[in-house]
């Protein structure tokens, strides 16, 4: 039998009060665990005792946080925040409605009429992490800034050396290289636009936006910021230009590629991190099983690394997992009995005892040429990074006739244009098919925080967007993150790979030398065992691994 829950009066309220400041506490917290209750029960039971309006993840994401208001230091520190609806209205969010001290002194700084509002603290605390890299960034950015050019070698990054910057520019660019790295970003994109300069990061394949910073001005120094880095021409602003440059963290170098394009109203950026280092920590150790493929993906992907020659290639877009899954399979093999030589665009990580060869087309160090030389180095097993021209393809396949087990990555959408795109570069059907094990087609999906993921059922429109009915869902244990502060306020934590894998079978490379219809020939991978990406991504949605909304954003609907 449950313990009664204490009356929530005047007497409560100011012991729990108590408690949540001597504990150090936000008083909501307080409440909800006297209360036994969960986080939205909690927000709504005291939003009723105040009269005051609730607002949840979904309310919150609705509004635009104005820092300009209360700052972000004095926000986290009171847990409060200020914020505009889609009218324009300011409200001042609270997670202690009877908080007084902390009215009046929003009362003082803001100096304009609001509202308040009642929000959990947890939500807030995922609000704030979700803007705090960007104002880092942007603090002390402002219309004008003077451009310090500065040397364009390995530059040291710590929260206090950027601090100690004069600039506001050069700490805009240094802030925010500081925080893409802290936030595990892969990309960051500067975008100019008429209102000045706008920050994104590409965290787990998804661009956030950041942080903007006005003025056009200092979007054109920032541009030149990063090209002085990575020594380009700051003069010539009407052709792209591609550059890199590297920057110390931590102890550790990590290289940055950048890319600079023209456009209407300016210059954008994109600058790709590498942290081979980080990269070093998070494979270590790692194999096929660690990627998080399913039994039968797995068993699969382990027969055709362990076959003694033939080729096998792994497809799939730019950021799919393509390289960590040849890195895996490698490591799974690498026994020490075998020469493995791999040539690579760029080496993004170092295989102990394999011989890795970094391509230098500056230097006239090709995919094709290095291939060519490999061959000469008596190797077991071959890694092509990736196959971008006919003539590469053409060696691949031969070195692959010739006893070698070729590993190699190829751009395609699935198993199926991989055909195509070989018989595009002029590869014979019949050496293509004897020469080849296997094709492996992969992404890489989102999953939900554990942290923050409960039981929610998809809208009657994402069902039928997603080609699904209730019947077909009877069994799904459909979850979705809300939002907290483990995941930055997004709902997901991490991502997980998912495969198309078409093994061949001597009948599949009958229907390919004689150029079949390519639904013949889905048929007859259908009969051998080849699941689609879209039922593999089906199968994490049911296991309530993701959601609906993440697997349309990566594979196709039927």
């Amino acid at each position: 039998m449950n313990a009664p829950q204490p009356e929530l009066n005047a007497e409560t309220l100011a012991k729990l009060r108590q408690e949540s400041r001597a504990a150090g506490q936000p008083f909501m917290l307080r409440v909800q665990e006297q209360f036994g209750l969960d986080a939205d029960a909690t927000l709504h039971m005291l939003a009723a005792h105040s009269h005051q309006p609730a607002f949840d993840m979904g309310a919150l994401n609705a509004l635009t946080v104005d820092f300009s208001q209360l700052n972000f230091n004095e926000a986290a520190r009171r847990h409060c925040l200020a914020a505009r609806d889609a009218d324009a209205q300011l409200w001042l969010l609270l997670t202690d409605p009877w908080d007084s001290a902390g009215r009046a002194y929003a009362a003082h700084v803001l100096g304009v009429p609001f509202k308040t509002g009642l929000a959990h603290p947890a939500d807030l605390a995922a609000l704030l992490a979700r803007h705090e890299e960007g104002l880092r960034a942007m603090e002390g950015v402002g219309d004008s800034g003077a451009l310090s050019v500065r040397d364009s070698g390995a530059e040291a990054l710590s929260f206090a050396s950027i601090a100690e910057d004069t600039s506001p520019v050069v700490r805009l660019v240094r802030s925010t290289l500081y925080d893409a790295l802290k936030a595990g970003a892969s990309d960051i994109h500067l975008e100019t636009d008429p209102r000045g300069l706008t920050v994104k990061y590409r965290i787990d394949g998804v661009l956030s936006h950041i942080a903007h910073a006005p003025g056009m001005e200092v979007a054109e120094q920032a541009v030149s910021r990063i090209k002085v880095m990575a020594e380009l021409d700051i003069a010539e602003r009407r052709v792209p230009q591609d550059g890199r440059f590297k920057v110390a963290i931590q102890g550790r170098e990590v290289d940055v590629r950048v890319s600079v394009m023209p456009s209407v109203f300016g210059e954008d950026a994109v600058l790709r991190i590498l942290d081979r280092q980080a990269l070093s920590d998070e494979l270590s150790g790692l194999t096929l099983e660690g990627l998080g493929y399913a039994g039968t993906t797995l068993a699969r992907i382990r027969k055709l690394a362990a076959e003694p020659y033939g080729m096998l290639l792994v497809t799939g877009p730019t950021g799919s997992g393509k390289t960590t899954t040849l890195y895996a399979a490698i490591s799974e093999i690498n026994h020490g009995r075998d020469k493995i030589i791999t040539i690579e665009d760029p080496v993004e990580y170092q295989l102990p005892g394999v011989l890795q060869i970094p391509v230098n087309e500056k230097k006239g160090l090709t995919f094709a040429r290095g291939l060519r030389s490999i061959l000469r180095h008596d190797p077991d097993k071959i890694m092509v990074g990736e196959i971008r021209d006919a003539d590469t393809a053409q060696i691949a396949v031969q070195s692959a006739l010739t006893g070698h087990l070729v590993f190699t990555t190829v751009h395609a959408n699935n198993v199926f244009d991989v055909i195509g795109r070989f018989m595009h570069m002029g590869v014979d059907p019949y050496s293509f098919v004897s020469a080849l094990n296997g094709i492996v087609a992969q992404r890489l999906l989102r999953i939900n925080c554990p942290h923050c993921a409960a039981p929610n059922v998809p809208s009657a429109e994402i069902m039928e967007l997603s080609g699904l009915t209730t019947e077909k869902t009877h069994d799904f244990t459909f979850r979705q993150g809300s939002g907290c502060g483990h995941c930055r306020g997004s709902g997901y934590k991490g991502r997980r790979a998912i495969a198309e894998i078409l093994l061949l079978t001597d009948e599949l490379r009958e229907l390919i030398v004689a150029r079949a219809p390519i639904g013949q020939i889905k048929e007859a991978a259908a009969r051998g065992g080849t699941r689609s990406l879209r039922e593999a991504a089906l199968a994490l949605v049911k296991s309530g691994d993701t959601t609906l909304e993440e697997i349309n954003r990566v594979t196709l609907v039927g």
